[in-house]
């Protein structure tokens, strides 16, 4: 399990973990879970232009990936969000169905982007997957403040004058770049119960930011390094332990979250819009 072969999984992984748990704490508080479902899956596409092309799939993950955001943040200006992201979706993956329909056979990359492959992340890719999580982490830490108060009362940012459009757009980039980095690890069709699952259930179970945002690293940590351990001793597929374990953490924290407040009568806590401001 600990192998030098497995190095580079656990690693990588633990790099996902966090970037999710961080960013999918704002994905739930902002109702943004469709974003990103649909970010990761249009990108997708993004990948198999660039099989086609012959370039690192990477780049057409990327270029893919901010495109749907930025897209989806345009049209949200005009709209309804779910409207725009669901037009942006279909369009990208359309767009994939082309490329693919053009290469002689499905290539083994492009499948491992849809479902994951932590256990071939190589060694020279660790380094951007790590300088990416970096930079989204720094982006939430400077637009924080503003990104907690917009997405709980946002009538207030606005009368504070928080530019609710350009923060939502810096949002959506934001979701994008972590999407082309957890990609490779977790797959198009896992980072999103990655990213919502520990979130949703540290949510419930606590109304402190700064605390639920550390316990959603802790739990995407944990549903992780479950994944790869039991991976590794069942031989099972690690994205059927990920998928799995998004959701029963989710379920998980519901339940404690019911218990805990049937039994107990504490006083009011201090609310994540209060803390806001």
């Amino acid at each position: 399990m600990f192998a030098p072969f497995m190095v580079n999984a656990w690693i990588s992984a633990s790099i996902v973990a966090v970037i999710a748990g961080v960013v999918g704490f704002f994905v739930v508080l902002r109702g943004a879970a469709f974003v990103a479902d649909a970010v990761p899956q249009g990108a997708f596409a993004g990948a198999a232009g660039a099989s086609l092309l012959g370039i690192n799939t990477l780049i057409g993950l990327a270029v893919f990936a901010l495109a749907g955001s930025l897209g989806i943040g345009w049209l949200s200006r005009r709209g309804r969000r779910d409207v725009a992201t669901a037009l942006i979706l279909v369009m990208m993956l359309g767009l994939g169905a082309l490329f693919l329909s053009f290469t002689v056979e499905y290539s083994s990359e492009i499948f491992s982007l849809l479902f994951g492959e932590v256990l071939g992340v190589s060694t020279n890719e660790i380094l951007p997957i790590a300088l990416l999580g970096i930079a989204c982490i720094l982006a939430i830490g400077v637009l924080y403040r503003p990104l907690l108060l917009s997405s709980l009362a946002p009538e207030s940012a606005a009368a504070r004058g928080i530019r609710l459009g350009w923060l939502e757009v810096a949002f959506l980039v934001i979701v994008g770049v972590a999407a082309s980095m957890t990609l490779p690890v977790v797959g198009a069709l896992l980072i999103f119960s990655l990213m919502i699952g520990p979130p949703a259930a540290a949510r419930s179970l606590t109304s402190n930011p700064a605390l639920a945002i550390g316990l959603s690293v802790v739990l995407a940590l944990a549903t992780v390094w479950i994944a790869i351990a039991a991976a590794f001793e069942t031989n099972w597929p690690i994205g059927f332990f990920v998928g799995v374990g998004g959701g029963v953490c989710y379920a998980i924290g519901r339940v404690i979250a019911a218990v805990r407040g049937s039994r107990t009568r504490r006083a009011p806590a201090i609310t994540i819009a209060a803390a806001a401001e």
